[in-house]
């Protein structure tokens, strides 16, 4: 327990950066090479951020004297990069008790001491979309967090201005959970969409009692009583209204196209599909009803139904007007997305603006926060990334990392203990007490090879 409470007090006052910060989130970034995404290249740039948002983009910038001013000659200032699909910062992914379980929300579990957070600050990552996983047709609701790493409080990382999400999957996973491991439906593709169908229809169904509920009570009619509340049916007709953007595990091309008729039948037009390894097969239609896919790079072969793959996914659905974006479903990828991004040169020879827009404005239109983050223009946030070379250079390293403001990773200036590996939600005792029973095996050993022996031989 006292080496417990030692490694609480190091987590509480030695290995968070932002415990003692005070920043008002202003600070004036002087002569870099800054790519905006989506209006250039401005060269020796200086970039105002006043309380978090910047204000100015121009030359020779005068500012008031006391504020914080950072030196960007010689290097390249871009917007913070966003990772569409995450599940960094979750003390819980899947609630796998129910091929629907849209009544569970990610933001109920974000876990702010995770150091993930800070590692994917090293990356550049300003924002990841904190998804549930895929072990339902259709999962728990997401959230999307800035990565205030510092903070005590799990609200503290919250995007207020990000609208909802929900977490869809397709194909196998919740064929495995609940086809093959439970005997429940789905067990094959077509009872994936059936599961998605009925719960529609249930949800309209929902919908049509509370509507007949209220009028009822607008009449002043004391003879209908109200519906059983549903958060999950309620959930559900919340999709239905549009006031929810689907984020959809997906890979096979005939699924995609699947959930693209089910959702026109539905009037459903807020939907990303992520992964989407075989999407290059359905561009066009992708393009047209969707808003983007958000796919891997170069992951595939791991299982059976992501064979069919190809590393120009990005290229041939960017040529195809498809909103792109490239994530990583990983707590090490996502601190290498600008080495992601720039894959899709090596294969699809994309342009640089296009490469980046794979992980800045894209993925922001995507989580619908576009008006707010994803490009370096005044009125936006003050997200933003120093790199020491071009980003989408092998050799580029991230030396600072902005959100509103504020630095949160500094290559030079942030302590070594940052770094390290703590993991609050794994005790520290079974570590000591199996490294102890190995220090205690070791003691029998030498005693017995030592001292036991010629006891026995004596005894006996």
């Amino acid at each position: 327990m006292r080496i417990g409470l030692i490694v609480g007090i190091f987590l509480l006052f030695g290995a968070l950066p932002g415990f003692s910060q005070t920043e008002n989130g202003d600070v004036l970034i002087k002569n870099g090479t800054v790519m905006t995404i989506t209006h250039g290249v401005l060269e020796n740039t200086d970039i105002l951020v006043e309380k978090g948002t910047i204000t100015k983009i121009g030359r020779n910038l005068n500012v008031k004297k006391d504020i914080q001013i950072v030196d960007a000659s010689g290097k390249y200032v871009m917007p913070g990069i966003i990772d569409a699909h995450s599940h960094i910062a979750l003390d819980a992914v899947n609630e796998a008790s129910s091929p629907i379980t849209a009544e569970v929300k990610m933001e109920d579990v974000v876990n702010p001491f995770d150091v993930g957070i800070y590692r994917a600050l090293a990356g550049g990552v300003t924002i990841s979309h904190a998804m549930h996983g895929s072990a339902n047709v259709i999962g728990g609701q997401n959230i999307t967090l800035k990565h205030r790493y510092g903070t005590f409080d799990p609200a503290a990382l919250l995007m207020e201005e990000a609208p909802r999400t929900i977490k869809f999957a397709l194909g196998e996973n919740p064929t495995r959970v609940h086809g093959r491991g439970k005997n429940l439906q789905p067990k094959t593709r077509m009872g994936v969409e059936a599961v998605i169908r009925n719960g529609f229809e249930e949800a309209i169904e929902y919908k049509k009692k509370w509507n007949k509920y209220h009028n009822a009570v607008a009449k002043k009619s004391n003879g209908v009583p109200p519906p059983v509340y549903s958060y999950r049916l309620e959930t559900l007709a919340d999709i239905l209204e549009g006031k929810i953007i689907i984020h959809c595990h997906s890979y096979r091309a005939d699924e995609i196209y699947m959930l693209i008729k089910l959702c026109r039948e539905y009037n459903i037009d807020k939907i990303v599909f992520s992964h989407v390894n075989e999407g290059f097969k359905v561009a066009p239609e992708l393009a047209k009803y969707t808003m983007g896919a958000s796919i891997f790079s170069d992951w595939w072969a791991y299982k059976f139904e992501v064979y069919y793959s190809t590393a120009f996914n990005a290229a041939v659905l960017t040529r195809n007007g498809v909103i792109t974006s490239i994530n990583s479903d990983s707590g090490e990828v996502i601190r290498h997305l600008y080495h992601e991004a720039a894959k899709s040169q090596r294969y699809g020879d994309l342009s640089d603006e296009e490469a980046l827009a794979l992980i800045t404005i894209n993925p922001a239109r995507q989580l619908g926060i576009d008006r707010f983050v994803g490009s370096i223009e005044e009125g936006k946030h003050g997200d933003l990334v120093i790199f020491d070379q071009h980003p989408l250079s092998i050799y580029a390293v991230p030396q600072m990392t902005f959100i509103d403001g504020i630095a949160y990773f500094d290559i030079e200036k942030d302590k070594d203990d940052q770094r390290l590996k703590i993991n609050p939600n794994e005790t520290v005792e079974p570590v000591y007490i199996k490294e102890h029973q190995h220090n205690c095996m070791q003691n029998v050993d030498f005693y017995f090879t030592n001292f036991g022996r010629s006891l026995f031989e004596h005894r006996h």
